[in-house]
Formats: structure tokens, C-alpha cells, sequence
């Protein structure tokens, strides 16, 4: 898949579709996002910079002139597959995020410290501290991970079926000179 680099930040439209001057003052507020969407002479997807919840990079996917069923339907699949990652990972990551706080404010009250020790500086729990956590949370979501293990396979699995049929297509449609541009070649005088 071709991939081009822009310098400055682009998210999927479902999700806050923005670009603004690379961030030349600060960050936008939300009054000064605004929509985008590539050219339509742009030929590549287009990736964004990790959203900060699910840390995962949003894809602006190209659509190339004449597309055929087939080709969308594979685009349509790949973005929903797209939005259902990321769904699930903003999802798990803030239970993530909230139930290590719990965890690490409770541990610091059983053990009767506050937040800040007397330099005033930030207690922390140690890694075998965490640990506790860290497992707690893993065998807790067991199941959940599981599940989104198996149904990421079958998405992928499917994907890479209409990929394979997609290529397999254009490459029927270059042999049999069906390409997906109609133009008139012209000699050069």
C-alpha cells in the first residue's frame, strides 16, 4: 500500500477530522478544526499521527477513479474494520487508565501515604506493586481479549481474501487491456 507523508495532522472523518498549519501556535481548539479530505488527484491513503486515546493511527483511505464493486467493498470493510480497532482499544485503555488510578490511590491509603511524599515529590508503587495490578487486569479481560483476538483473525483473514481478489482483477483487466483509465494514448509529434 502506497503511504504519503504529510506534515501536518489528519484524522479520519468520523473521528475529529482536522489539519491546521502544523500547529504553527499551539493546539487548535475545537472552534478551529475543520474538515478534510484528500484531493481528489491524490493516488495514496493518507495516515494521521496516533489518536491519543486508542493510539492507534487513523487511515484516510484513497479512492481510486472508476472504482470497481469489489475494490469498495474492500475499502468499506477495511475502514469499519478500521473503526471497530479503534473502538475497542480507546475503549480498553481508558478502563485501563481509570482502574490503574484506582489501584495505585487505594495502595497508597492502605499504606497511609498521600500523593506527594515530603520533598514533594510524586509517590509511585513498585514494578512488583504493579505487577499485582497488571495481572489482576489481564486475567480479569482474559475473555474480552480473546474475543477480539478471534474476530480481528477473521477480519484480517477476510481482508487479505479481497485484497487477493482485487489484485487477482486488475491483473485480469491489464492482460485483457481493461485498464482502469479509458484515455487515448496519443503520439508525441
Amino acid at each position: 500500500m502506497n503511504v504519503r507523508t504529510i506534515g501536518c495532522l489528519l484524522f479520519r472523518t468520523q473521528r475529529s477530522v482536522l489539519t491546521n498549519s502544523c500547529y504553527s501556535s499551539g493546539p487548535p481548539s475545537q472552534d478551529e478544526n475543520t474538515r478534510f479530505n484528500p484531493a481528489s488527484t491524490s493516488k495514496y491513503d493518507w495516515i494521521g499521527p496516533p489518536d491519543r486515546l486508542s493510539n492507534l493511527r487513523p487511515v484516510i483511505y484513497h479512492i481510486p477513479e472508476n472504482e470497481t464493486q469489489l475494490e469498495r467493498k474492500l475499502r468499506h470493510l477495511r475502514q469499519e474494520t478500521e473503526d471497530w480497532n479503534h473502538e475497542f482499544w480507546t475503549n480498553q485503555n481508558v478502563t485501563f487508565s481509570k482502574e490503574k488510578e484506582q489501584f495505585k490511590q487505594s495502595q497508597m491509603k492502605l499504606k497511609g501515604w498521600t500523593e506527594r511524599d515530603e520533598k514533594g515529590q510524586k509517590r509511585t508503587l513498585s514494578s512488583e506493586e504493579m505487577a499485582v495490578f497488571y495481572k489482576h487486569f489481564l486475567d480479569k479481560n482474559c475473555k474480552k481479549h480473546a474475543n477480539y483476538n478471534n474476530e480481528w483473525y477473521k477480519r484480517n483473514f477476510t481482508i487479505t481474501l479481497l485484497m487477493a481478489k482485487v489484485a487477482l482483477h486488475n491483473i485480469w483487466r491489464t492482460l485483457t487491456g481493461q485498464g482502469r483509465n479509458k484515455r487515448k494514448l496519443t503520439m508525441p509529434k
